[in-house]
């Protein structure tokens, strides 16, 4: 039985969370044209349901850690698009004071732990959180995300198998898109099924819908009560699509047109707004005041990052280390 029900609520929940990832990374990557964002910028369109899936399953004290397409993680999570977006300006009202930009979000009130750059990296930390909450006797869950280009680091079969060996509540989750930064999965592996790689570690794991917000919901939702219950991790391959490039300096010519038009027509934003109609959850009415609403939050968020002001330049020796008088930190 599932633990946590779909219902009208979430339909509508799913279809706020996820209009707003989108059209939040709509305008991000209209900024980075209009070079207000510098540095690398990494969009979510198209992976949506992932993550909207993912929060429905969740509870409060349940975190998330991930790569560095990060900004809907963080949005879903309840991080506000002002803080987000004031970080990808690099502004001191960012959610990590402007220090991280586009990679690093990070929102220790929201659990959510990052944002990371190194491919990889994340892995072990996410068993890391896990490992914590466990210790301290909580029936929290980590979920720990990465891309398919991240599996074929060796910090993951390291994990692995330390999650397993400690029954640690976390849940794994492969993002496959398809392409890692643009070569497919078909090239860089003899096993394309990347969830088996949790059979080496009798790891419960399996595929799923990475476009339909119902599947993933009902996946995570069996893997939490694992974890909740001291069974250990579930390794789960979310087979979704980016709708573009790796970044934004990435015209992602290596797939084809039609490709991409096969994929828009499962999307997952689409699916949301198709089925609240089709079930009468609600009118057309109510979807043009979501809508209004959120087009007001963004265009506030970019506002509010336009406003805010650049970190002091004293702000270079902060957060370095947790010792505030370390020592060998000298202007």
């Amino acid at each position: 039985m599932s633990a946590v029900e779909i219902n009208k609520d979430t339909w509508l929940k799913w279809f706020e969370s996820m209009l707003l990832m989108r059209k939040f990374e709509e305008k991000t990557g209209q900024l980075y044209g209009q070079q207000k964002i510098r540095g690398f910028c990494h969009l979510y369109i198209g992976q949506e349901a992932v993550v909207a899936g993912a929060i429905s399953a969740m509870q409060k004290g349940d975190s998330m850690i991930t790569t560095y397409r990060d900004h809907a993680h963080a949005l879903a999570l309840g991080v506000s698009a002002d803080s987000i977006m004031a970080e990808m300006y690099g502004k001191a009202t960012g959610c990590s004071k402007g220090k991280g930009g586009s990679m690093h979000m990070f929102s220790k009130e929201h659990n959510f732990y990052g944002g990371h750059a190194i491919v990889g990296g994340q892995i072990p930390l996410g068993a890391g959180v896990a490992f914590a909450e466990k210790y301290k006797g909580t029936d929290n869950v980590n979920i720990c995300y990465m891309g398919d280009g991240a599996v074929r680091q060796g910090a993951l079969n390291e994990t692995f198998n330390m999650a397993m060996l400690w029954k640690l509540p976390v849940i794994f989750v492969c993002e496959n898109n398809g392409y890692a930064m643009g070569t497919s999965v078909q090239r860089t592996t003899n096993m394309t099924d990347i969830y088996k790689i949790g059979l080496g570690f009798d790891m419960p794991c399996a595929p799923v819908d990475g476009m339909d917000p119902v599947a993933v919901h009902n996946a995570m939702d069996e893997a939490i009560q694992r974890a909740r219950k001291g069974e250990g991790p579930t390794f789960l391959e979310m087979r979704t699509y980016r709708y573009r490039g790796h970044s934004m300096s990435d015209p992602a010519k290596y797939r084809t047109k039609e490709e991409l038009e096969d994929y828009k027509a499962k999307d997952p934003v689409e699916l949301a707004r198709e089925t609240i109609l089709k079930e009468k959850y609600a009118d057309q009415a109510w979807i043009e005041e979501v809508e209004a609403k959120v087009k007001g939050i963004v265009d506030q968020a970019v506002k509010f990052a336009e406003e805010s002001p650049w970190p002091d330049a004293s702000e270079l020796y902060k957060d370095v280390y947790m010792q505030q008088d370390y020592p060998y930190v000298m202007d």
